[in-house]
C-alpha cells in the first residue's frame, strides 16, 4: 500500500503563493493516480486536483483552475501542488491520495493512503 506524507503548508496573505509536496514510500505511487484535497472546518472534505501516472491531463475543482498546477515527480515518487493567487477561502488542511481505481475521480472515497495534511492558512 501507498503511503503518503504532506508538507509546505503555511501562513500566507492573500494573494500569496505557496507550493504543497507529497511524498510516497511504501509501494510505488509511479501507477497511481494520485489527488489532492482539502478540508475546511466545519466542512467535508473536497476535491482539489487530481494527476495520472504520466503527469498529462491533469483534472482541478472548478475553484482553483487557473490558480493552481498539479505536478508530479515519478523520479523522485513526490506529488506537488502549486498555488497561486490565494484567496482567504482556500484555508484548510490538504491532504494528498492515491486512487483506488486508477481513474481521476473526486470522490473522496475513491482514494486511499491519506496522509496526515498540512495546514494552510491564507489571511492578512
Amino acid at each position: 500500500q501507498v503511503q503518503l506524507v504532506e508538507s509546505g503548508g503555511g501562513l500566507v496573505p492573500p494573494g500569496g503563493s505557496l507550493r504543497l509536496s507529497c511524498a510516497a514510500s511504501g509501494r510505488t505511487s509511479i501507477g497511481n493516480v494520485l489527488g489532492w484535497f482539502r478540508q475546511a472546518p466545519g466542512m467535508e472534505r473536497e476535491f482539489v486536483a487530481a494527476i495520472l501516472p504520466s503527469g498529462n491531463m491533469p483534472t482541478y475543482a472548478d475553484s482553483v483552475k487557473g490558480r493552481f498546477t498539479v505536478s508530479r515527480d515519478n523520479a523522485k515518487n513526490i506529488m506537488y501542488l502549486q498555488m497561486n493567487s490565494l484567496k482567504p477561502e482556500d484555508t484548510g488542511v490538504y491532504y494528498c491520495a492515491a486512487n483506488r481505481y486508477g481513474v481521476p475521480t473526486k470522490r473522496t472515497g475513491d482514494y486511499a493512503g491519506w496522509g496526515q495534511g498540512t495546514q494552510v492558512t491564507v489571511s492578512s
